[in-house]
């Protein structure tokens, strides 16, 4: 493939700023238009010093580490079920933790070696350097070592995400540590105290506890927020048998690490106490890292609250400037959104297409350890959009097969299906609690998509003995009172 020019008078045609998922997919696509390309890409510390390559927070710090966390935690438990299965499974097992942090971080380490790869093909040039406006078609690129290189570009595309959000209150930067530090963290956390209860916190005292660390999970005030309440009720639930702990209406004041290693908390709440712990995980939330590159400098617009940009079809208020991904103001945070963005926009920019990138019915799971799985409207948000008389809730309890041998706990196993009361009822959510959870709802997100409804449900023939069929069997409406819990396998 041979070197582009850009166009006019500029380096380059598009600069994009920010390594991540979505900055890589729109320089991707734009040069397969022929335009000649830039990444910026730097991460900056985190406050335990942490740092990592190419990629973004989901291949570094977020999606892909998670995952196999969460799988390694599935793989214990299936260990210790293999034994109602026949296997002949010693009694004394353990687990590792450097082990699977050296498993992962490997993994993570050949991920930005492809990314590299994959920029050099396609002749994308790649820089190490934080990226700093110093106007509308120029970016400062500064590099380890104090070395700067300007760049210009006739368009920009930001793509910086985020960072976690640290609580204000004594000790936290020094001694708390985020997801950032957690996946390659050197030492086993032992017990661990996680501050908040969105799906990052959640997940962590998840798998922490299915390999074998004691998890707390405190929180202010709602676990979940966002989410329909009768799932998050019973992903806590689940939580709670498993042996992780809730704590509900407190707020951490203060930690201080005491001369023994350990890290007393204490926090404020219906009940103030302290309590000791070996690491404590914050997890309340993230911020755009919009500040960072001094982007009121040439009046790039964001949200007072959010500091996220105000964007229209991902155009900021500077017309040549763009933003995808997590540092868009009231926009889903989720990876395959800022991907599917980036190359809408570059086939919009640079290949004549007038496709928009649709927010709607955006599906997403939470890696509990029993996973829970969602697309389209809560039964709150559709009660509020459509009033209760004129909306319908399918749901039912059921009982995976592989549960009944190791007499797995299955009572919190549950789906949910939001309609338009009115025939032919189109679906206006699925909720679903169980095991790959994200696999189930992949598919009946695409459906939703298509126009599904309950008829088509209703008219589906399902594959048995699976998970996913429970939706083609669910008939029990809420209005009606009737007990959703099966009877049989069959029932």
């Amino acid at each position: 493939m041979a070197p582009v020019e850009p166009s006019t008078q500029y380096d380059f045609d598009l600069l994009v700023i920010g390594g991540g998922s979505g900055g890589l997919a729109c320089a991707k696509e734009a040069t397969s238009f022929g335009k000649k390309v830039v990444v910026l890409d730097f991460v900056i510390p985190s406050e335990q010093g942490t740092t990592w390559g190419i990629g973004g927070t989901c291949v570094n710090v977020g999606c892909i580490p998670k995952k196999l966390m969460h799988q390694a935690a599935l793989l214990g438990e299936s260990i210790h079920e293999a034994r109602s299965y026949g296997w002949n499974v010693p009694d004394s097992i353990s687990f590792d933790w450097g082990t699977l942090v050296d498993s992962v971080q490997n993994h993570i380490k050949s991920v930005n070696w492809v990314t590299r790869v994959q920029l050099r093909d396609k002749k994308i040039e790649y820089v190490n350097g934080h990226g700093v406006f110093e106007d509308k078609h120029t970016v400062v690129a500064k590099m380890k070592g104090g070395k700067e290189r300007r760049l210009t570009a006739k368009d920009i595309l930001i793509a910086v995400g985020g960072r976690p959000r640290y609580p204000d209150f004594p000790g936290c930067k020094e001694y708390c540590i985020t997801s950032d530090d957690l996946f390659s963290l050197p030492t086993p956390p032992g017990n661990t105290l996680v501050i908040g209860a969105g799906y990052i916190g959640l997940e962590c005292a998840g798998f922490l506890k299915g390999l074998g660390y004691e998890a707390t999970v405190m929180v202010r005030s709602m676990v979940l927020r966002g989410f329909d309440r009768d799932m998050v009720k019973l992903v806590q639930a689940e939580m709670e048998s498993k042996g992780v702990r809730f704590f509900i209406g407190k707020k951490p004041v203060e930690v201080s690490k005491k001369p023994n290693g350990k890290l007393l908390v204490t926090w404020t709440g219906d009940e103030d106490g302290q309590g000791e712990f070996d690491t404590v995980l914050v997890a309340t939330g993230r911020r755009p890292l919009s500040d960072e590159l001094k982007s009121s400098v040439i009046g790039l617009h964001t949200h007072p609250e959010s500091g996220k940009f105000i964007v229209q079809n991902e155009q900021t208020n500077i017309p040549n400037i763009y933003a995808v991904g997590d540092v868009l103001h009231e926009r889903p945070e989720l990876t395959p959104v800022a991907i599917q963005a980036g190359k809408l926009l570059a086939r919009r920019l640079y290949g004549g297409s007038q496709e928009l990138m649709d927010y709607d019915d955006i599906a997403t799971t939470v890696f509990s350890p029993l996973e829970y799985g969602c697309v389209g409207l809560t039964e709150e948000e559709a009660i509020k959009r459509y009033t209760e008389d004129n909306i319908e809730v399918y749901h039912a309890y059921y009982k995976p097969t592989e549960f009944f041998i190791p007499q797995k706990n299955v009572k919190n196993c549950y789906l949910k299906v939001i309609t338009l009361l009115e025939a032919p009822q189109k679906v206006l959510g699925m909720h679903f609690i169980g095991p790959q959870a994200g696999e189930v709802i992949q598919g009946y997100a695409a459906a939703i998509k298509a126009g599904l409804t309950f008829e088509h449900l209703k008219n589906t023939v399902g594959i048995h003995p699976t998970i996913s069929e429970e939706f083609t069997r669910v008939g029990i409406t809420k209005r009606s009172g009737d007990d959703p819990t099966p009877q049989s396998c069959c029932s």
